[in-house]
């Protein structure tokens, strides 16, 4: 890119992105620390049956070992890591509990023990007990979804060692998650939205604002008629206070938004005052997602950068090739109906196909993340069928005589080698970083639950397990989007450059927009998804991110480069490790 994106062609364009991920990690961890008032620590313990736990431990800073603390436990939900649940962490944090955030079993840094219902909650709860700075009577716990669940078992099983249960988006008796009744000997409070799309599952009730007339809830409550949302049962002096929140939100916004987390604190203060009283709407836990996601922006301004100056080194600039002449389609409404096909395809089988990945090729030692198989198995089969649909443009193609090389494709193996060294150069520098303030300051690159983190040895290689799918389909759709549905040049490099990202965003990502427009267009309408496959309709929302990195580098690549390999290559390695990085497994 020439003109004023030659910025990026500049060693000046490291230094600036290297100082924006610089800003954002330092003021997170700011925030996180509450101004250095709280200490973050990075946890690995042993717990029940040898199983290594990991967890971030927030403690007040200058904290008296010698006296006794109130302690809360949180856990995230499922395809999510300790992290996604700051805003509790940080809000309680600074209001003088000691926080355990850990990372479920199979998650982040947790080992895999599926034999544990609790999920790693009940080694967690006895880590805490074990503490002799924490007091005893004054232990809490807070999960979201699965992680709602999984400490709702540990309470249950231990009753004694709980004061307080705060389950978010959550329910009980799910996945033997743990019965409460009105006499359960601990307070109890439930978060379930009015568009949680796991209403059918979680409480047995078709939509979200129909929860609170469930059987299983009003056992929970010791009442006949449906809960009124904010009334206290029960007293917090015997243990039996019970209260209901319905927030207008969706299932995954519950854990990233204020009302839930004033709610949170304000009931948790009745039941274990805080050492440090703050009014529950005072927050800044949304100053470090905001501090992450510029973080997050950098990192990707560095791959850029990084990628546009080593371009510009003697090593590789021989990667950089004159863009081979147009034989896309001309025609502009045909150019249309292929395009909307090659969004369509992927959105309409976005469910299906991940569905059948995860039955036919169970988790086991190779493929141990389900959901990563599922979207390989997607990946795998949409670049078989955009091949087909390539091979039938390509014959009867009648712009003239037309070879591979006008597609982006050739042989020559020096230039394949060298963009895969392009690729592990620019790639690895950007983990480099992620690892150096993982380590420094506890901080990943993230916005809610899309985030790019350090690997642990196991998810390292599952990168290089997973990559090869996902490889194929970065091959094949820069064939389809440089090749196939390639625009002509317009008056300027500029003009090209916007409406080439554009188009090849729009192509990649307008089906999986309006799947998610259709299904929450009947969420919001009737209180139920158009189909109910709520987990999958809501990893689609992390695609359309995805999708505008991914469209991002591959044409920016191809520009300079004229081939599809730099660009799938780099789009592969960095969309792999994101997506192993942020999944459980289940083996």
């Amino acid at each position: 890119m020439k003109g004023k994106r030659s910025f990026f062609l500049r060693p000046l364009s490291i230094i600036v992105s290297l100082l924006v991920i610089l800003v954002g990690s330092i003021v997170a961890y700011a925030v996180q620390t509450s101004g250095r008032e709280v200490k973050v620590e990075d946890l690995r313990f042993v717990g029940d049956n040898g199983i290594v736990h990991s967890a971030l431990m927030y403690t007040p800073k200058g904290m008296n070992l010698g006296e006794k603390h109130p302690a809360v436990l949180t856990m995230h939900g499922y395809i999510n890591s300790r992290e996604a649940q700051g805003s509790f962490n940080i809000e309680l944090a600074r209001r003088g509990y000691v926080v355990l955030a850990m990372d479920m079993s199979g998650h982040g840094y947790s080992q895999q023990y599926s034999s544990d219902l609790s999920r790693g909650a009940s080694a967690g709860l006895h880590y805490l007990h074990n503490l002799p700075f924490i007091d005893h009577e004054k232990v809490a716990l807070e999960g979201h979804s699965m992680g709602g669940w999984s400490i709702l078992k540990a309470a249950t099983d231990e009753p004694s060692l709980v004061n307080t249960v705060i389950q978010v988006s959550s329910s009980t008796e799910t996945f033997y998650s743990g019965e409460v009744t009105a006499e359960t000997p601990f307070n109890y409070a439930i978060i379930f939205s009015k568009y949680d799309e796991f209403a059918p599952l979680m409480w047995e009730s078709s939509k979200g604002s129909e929860a609170n007339s469930s059987p299983k809830m009003l056992k929970v409550f010791g009442t006949d008629e449906p809960v009124v949302e904010r009334k206290l049962y029960g007293t917090f002096e015997d243990k039996s206070a019970r209260m209901y929140f319905a927030p207008p939100i969706i299932h995954p916004a519950a854990h990233w938004n204020k009302d839930t987390t004033a709610f949170v604190i304000e009931f948790l203060n009745e039941a274990i005052p805080a050492p440090t009283y703050i009014d529950a709407n005072k927050q800044i836990w949304k100053v470090k997602e905001f501090a992450t996601f510029a973080a997050f922006i950098g990192a990707i301004m560095l791959l850029i950068s990084l990628l546009g100056n080593l371009l510009s080194t003697n090593y590789f600039k021989e990667i950089n090739k004159v863009r081979p002449e147009f034989k896309g389609i001309t025609n502009r409404w045909i150019w249309i109906i292929n395009a909307l096909v090659a969004t369509a395809i992927p959105a309409a089988t976005f469910i299906y196909f991940q569905e059948k990945g995860q039955s036919w090729i169970p988790a086991s030692a190779i493929f141990p993340q389900n959901i990563t198989t599922g979207l390989a198995v997607w990946a795998t089969l949409n670049a078989f069928i955009a091949i087909v649909l390539f091979a039938i443009f390509y014959k009867t193609n009648k712009l003239g005589r037309s070879t591979l090389n006008n597609y982006g494709i050739t042989l020559e193996g020096k230039l394949v080698w060298k963009s895969i060294l392009l690729a592990l150069s620019s790639v690895g520098i950007i983990y480099a970083v992620t690892v150096a303030m993982g380590s420094l300051l506890h901080v990943d690159f993230r916005i809610w639950v899309m985030a790019f983190k350090t690997l642990n040895a196991k998810q390292f290689y599952l990168v290089l397990t997973y990559l090869l799918p996902f490889l194929l389909f970065f091959l094949v759709n820069g064939l389809v989007l440089h090749g196939q549905l390639r625009l002509k040049e317009s008056s300027s490099e500029c003009r090209t450059a916007w409406k080439w990202f554009v188009a090849n965003f729009g192509i990649n990502t307008l089906g999986i927009i309006v799947l998610i427009i259709v299904q929450y267009s009947f969420m919001f309408g009737t209180g139920e998804l158009l189909w109910d496959k709520a987990l999958l309709t809501i990893v689609a929302f992390q695609f359309v991110v995805v999708n505008f990195i991914a469209a991002l580098i591959s044409t920016y690549l191809f520009r300079k480069t004229g081939t599809i390999y730099a660009g799938a290559f780099v789009n592969a390695l960095l969309i792999t490790w994101y997506i192993v990085a942020g999944q459980a497994m289940q083996f």
